[in-house]
């Protein structure tokens, strides 16, 4: 079951349309000091490239330890009130893989399209895809919630699943999940998280889309 903090505090949001994004990497030995991380800044550039929005990043280097992950993770949703939490690293079925685990049990809702759509565009490069546990859930407060997704450990695994595949003239042709991200984070009632269609064209029904302001 969740640990839900019940305190109400305000947000930490400097403009309505800032999104606060928990970023956590999950590994013994980058943790440790033991070679450099590559998976928060893979994270950073990738969102820097693709998000419209101005964004806080919430940062957190931690090791494969199930209540650790757990604790991170509640504390970016309910102490730093984080809109989306991306994780990555320790989805595999290894035993020290406890990514999963950690995001499960501090959630109130599973969303699991989301890790069906990672595991099949990776299985256009690796049939090992399928070893992938990847899930994203939803983590409410009283006041707020947010997505939480695992993502895999490689930066260009991170943006194949993100971005998703394209052609050689630069045409989405298996949609990434980002696609889904800001109307998600529109339902569970967060920021208006507009993209680069570029990079990735974030899908909204119709009745969603925001007026763009008329310019005198």
């Amino acid at each position: 079951m969740p640990t839900t903090n019940t305190t109400m505090t305000k947000t930490r949001r400097n403009h309505p349309d800032e999104v606060l994004i928990g970023l956590v990497s999950i590994s013994d030995r980058a943790s440790s000091g033991v070679y450099e991380d590559k998976g928060l800044p893979a994270l950073k550039d990738w969102l820097g490239s693709a998000l419209l929005n101005p964004i806080e990043f919430l940062p957190r280097l931690i090791p494969d330890e199930q209540a650790g992950i757990s604790q991170a993770l509640i504390d970016l949703v309910d102490a730093e009130h984080c809109d989306l939490v991306l994780t990555t690293g320790g989805t595999g079925p290894a035993p020290r893989d406890v990514t999963p685990e950690a995001t499960l049990a501090v959630a109130d809702r599973v969303m699991p399209g989301f890790g069906e759509q990672m595991r099949q565009i990776s299985l256009n490069f690796v049939p090992t895809a399928i070893l992938s546990r990847q899930v994203a859930v939803i983590r409410e407060t009283p006041s707020r919630a947010a997505l939480i997704i695992n993502l895999p450990g490689q930066p260009r695994a991170i943006r194949e699943t993100l971005e998703g595949l394209k052609d050689a003239e630069g045409r989405a042709t298996v949609p990434g999940i980002f696609a889904a991200v800001p109307y998600c984070i529109d339902l569970i009632g967060g920021p208006y998280v507009e993209t680069h269609d570029s990079v990735v064209k974030a899908w909204r029904p119709k009745h969603a889309v925001r007026a763009k302001p008329q310019q005198v």
